[in-house]
């Protein structure tokens, strides 16, 4: 990151220090924590003895019984609409005997009590209750173990005697009970206890029902509160312009004078890449940040910024990855594919693209940042990472990272637009700012900036080869993905290894075909990239999936009896796509005509993405060269569950997602700018374009996997499979809006 021009600066010790929220809470004389209290700031546990500390076993790390009785939960995952903080009140309530809807769940602040995946910490890769939800249990059944301790000294009774309901300790031989807020003083004093059993499965109380979200009455009432939402005392607002290609800096500035003179501006400001005014509202920082006349100049040569060349269009890129040859680096190789390619009756052979994708969520991306007297620095942002935030926090602002206190508000939309991107996210500009005038700075990016700098999902391509044998039945199948994966950009790649979420929906394909490999060829893609919903998933299944319906039309098969006969060996799977097909009231590919008199078609498809299996059966008709879906049937098996109300929820969700990018997004560039600065132009999902969404939930028992991500990536080509039977042509390149689509039958 380029350093912001120089700028005066006013010492840490001269801000006025004022507790936040999450630090009151840590300092509340009246709450009482299973262990040793959290010291105000919230960043308790965050260096300390850090050796020693095992994730997800101190209890005191993460429940604060209060006086009430009620229960407050840090979570190591953020809420961002997914239901985690829920479930986490569930799992942990399960085991700790207390109701989910006595839980109050907040975010947790960095430290390593809470890297709970290999010891890291993101909320993401559908990852977050099926890595800690041994973990949480352990840990609710060791706090209710301590209150039941507690409970025996103080009642004079050997614990084998006392019990629990929701919230109080019984002994019911002398009619006794106290409430937990009781009795957590002196079980704090208490060494957490190891190898505590578990509830049994079939005493199950919350876990495995539809318990209601602890968080919607909130949401539903306006109540709950977002970054956007947030103030501290003394703020200044802030507005940005950014340059409109990656690689711009701001040169003259024509009429900063008359700028700074307009009602309510307290400063305008130079930063990498943009233009920041700060006001005393943020309707004045934007009026007046959109008033400059900026000249923007072409990055500096050997600059660290990545800069996006002024020729780059997606026409040229895609034509880049179209102009890729060879069969790439093996990411996955079973049998001979050569030879018995060589050997086949038939040779079936296609290539797929998919586009550039926003995130496009509801809330802009904001931040405040705030320099503190103890020479610490906070920092509110949305964020699926808070140790990452916290130490790139650090080093914009030159401080130690146990001195950056990381803020995590529950996320307005993410699926993958809160991690630590390049020129992404307004928290580091907060920072600058907030430096540069000894204020607390709040920065809100307009929609417009918004779809200027989001981390997009790649744009990609794949070729495909398959060889039939005279029965038609597959016996070699060839695939090479062609583009860039978000896993290697953030986290690196070697140059003879394979980015799996460049390949993920390709690779891992259960099918018995016996004869497969799947390779890459890497292809730098200019733009910023990011994970986005299902990530590799959202286009790699689209691609093979709907080449798996081309092979089977080509050697005459049904495509969903072809996916059961290549299934036969491996019943989860097998098991899913019938189930799904039961749902539908019974597989017809089609066409037929509806009781609408409407002429439809279905398509099927099969994903595995995040530890979880599922089919999808889509049903759609033609009106106007478009294509209308009537309904979509999902049966998934993430082998067991936590909350079938969440995953419902969660599912038709990400058929939503899921159809949208399928009939409507693209991201484009056309001279090195996106297109598109708002919903104007890039249009998602209307409700009326909405399907009749049908969840069947199979718990086949094996381990359990996600469930925030794996709905969306069958949805693309069971619509497309369905649309090509209509149409009598195969559809190979989204967003289907491209094209005006005619029913072959006129």
């Amino acid at each position: 990151m380029n350093e912001m021009s120089p700028l005066p600066t006013v010492p840490p010790e001269a801000v006025p220090l004022n507790l936040s929220r999450r630090s009151f809470l840590g300092a509340s004389l009246g709450a009482l924590v299973l262990g040793v209290a959290l010291p105000a700031g919230g960043r308790a546990f965050a260096q300390e003895a850090a050796p020693a500390i095992v994730p997800g076993t101190r209890v005191n790390a993460y429940i604060q019984i209060q006086p009430d009785s009620t229960v407050l939960f840090r979570s190591a995952f953020i809420e961002g609409g997914q239901g985690i903080f829920t479930a986490m009140a569930q799992i942990v309530g399960e085991e700790l005997d207390v109701d989910p809807t006595q839980f109050v769940v907040e975010g947790a602040p960095p430290g390593p009590d809470y890297t709970l995946i290999g010891g890291y910490r993101f909320t993401g890769g559908s990852m977050s209750v099926r890595m800690s939800y041994d973990a949480m249990r352990k840990l609710g059944a060791a706090a209710r173990r301590m209150l039941l301790q507690a409970a025996a000294t103080q009642l004079g009774v050997p614990i084998a005697e006392l019990s629990t309901q929701p919230g109080r300790v019984i002994h019911a031989a002398s009619n006794r009970s106290i409430p937990y807020g009781d009795l957590a003083t002196a079980a704090a004093a208490l060494p957490v206890p190891t190898d505590v059993p578990l509830r049994a499965r079939a005493d199950f109380r919350w876990i495995g029902k539809p318990v209601a979200r602890i968080d919607i009455r909130d949401k539903s009432t306006g109540k709950a509160t977002y970054a956007i939402d947030l103030k501290v005392d003394g703020m200044l607002y802030g507005a940005v312009q950014h340059g409109v290609r990656l690689g711009m800096e701001p040169g003259t500035l024509a009429n900063e004078d008359q700028v700074k003179a307009m009602p309510g501006v307290h400063s305008v400001h130079r930063l990498p890449g943009a233009v920041a005014v700060l006001a005393n509202s943020w309707w004045r920082a934007r009026r007046a940040v959109e008033a400059l006349q900026i000249t923007w100049v072409e990055a500096a040569p050997g600059s660290t910024v990545r800069v996006m060349p002024a020729d780059y269009s997606s026409e040229k890129h895609l034509a880049d990855l179209k102009a890729r040859t060879g069969d790439g680096l093996a990411f996955e190789t079973h049998g001979e594919v050569g030879p018995a390619l060589a050997g086949a009756a038939r040779i079936v052979e296609a290539s797929f693209d998919a586009p550039h994708l926003a995130h496009a969520q509801l809330e802009p991306p904001s931040a405040i940042a705030r320099f503190n007297a103890d020479g610490t620095l906070e920092v509110w942002a949305p964020n699926q990472a808070p140790e990452m935030f916290q130490a790139d926090a650090a080093k914009v602002a030159g401080i130690a990272p146990e001195k950056v206190i990381i803020h995590s508000p529950i996320l307005g939309g993410f699926f993958g637009r809160h991690f630590l991107y390049q020129t992404a996210n307004p928290y580091q500009q907060a920072i600058m700012l907030a430096k540069a005038t000894g204020r607390p700075v709040k920065l809100l990016w307009t929609r417009e900036e918004e779809f200027l700098r989001d981390a997009l999902r790649p744009m990609s391509l794949a070729r495909f080869r398959a060889g039939l044998d005279a029965n038609g039945l597959p016996v070699a199948l060839s695939a090479v993905a062609v583009g860039e994966g978000a896993t290697g950009r953030w986290f690196g790649r070697t140059a003879d290894k394979v980015d799996s979420s460049a390949v993920e929906g390709i690779a891992g394909k259960v099918y018995a075909i016996p004869n497969r490999r799947v390779g890459h060829v890497h292809v730098d893609d200019p733009t910023i990239i990011g994970f986005w919903r299902s990530v590799g998933h959202s286009m790699n299944d689209f691609f093979y999936e709907t080449f798996f319906d081309e092979m089977a039309d080509a050697g005459k098969q049904d495509p969903y009896e072809l996916r059961r006969r290549l299934l036969a060996d491996n019943p989860r799977h097998r098991n899913l796509i019938e189930a799904v097909a039961a749902l539908s009231g019974g597989w017809k590919r089609g066409p037929f005509t509806a009781e609408d008199g409407t002429r439809r078609a279905r398509g099927v498809a099969m994903a595995s993405p995040f530890g979880s299996e599922v089919a999808t059966i889509a049903e759609v008709s033609l009106k106007g060269g478009e294509v209308v879906v009537h309904h979509v049937w999902v049966a998934v098996d993430p082998g067991s569950i936590v909350n079938p109300a969440i995953i419902e929820a969660q599912v038709n969700s990400a058929v939503a997602l899921g159809l949208s990018s399928a009939l409507l997004e693209e991201v484009v560039y056309e001279g090195g700018v996106p297109r598109a600065r708002n919903y104007d132009g890039y249009p998602i999902l209307p409700p009326e374009r909405m399907p009749k969404v049908h969840v069947r939930i199979v718990e086949s028992g094996a381990p359990m996997g996600g469930i925030g991500e794996p709905g969306l990536p069958g949805v693309p080509p069971a619509v497309v499979n369905a649309a090509s039977v209509l149409t009598g042509q195969r559809i190979r390149s989204l967003p289907l809006s491209r094209s005006r689509l005619t029913d072959m039958a006129g």
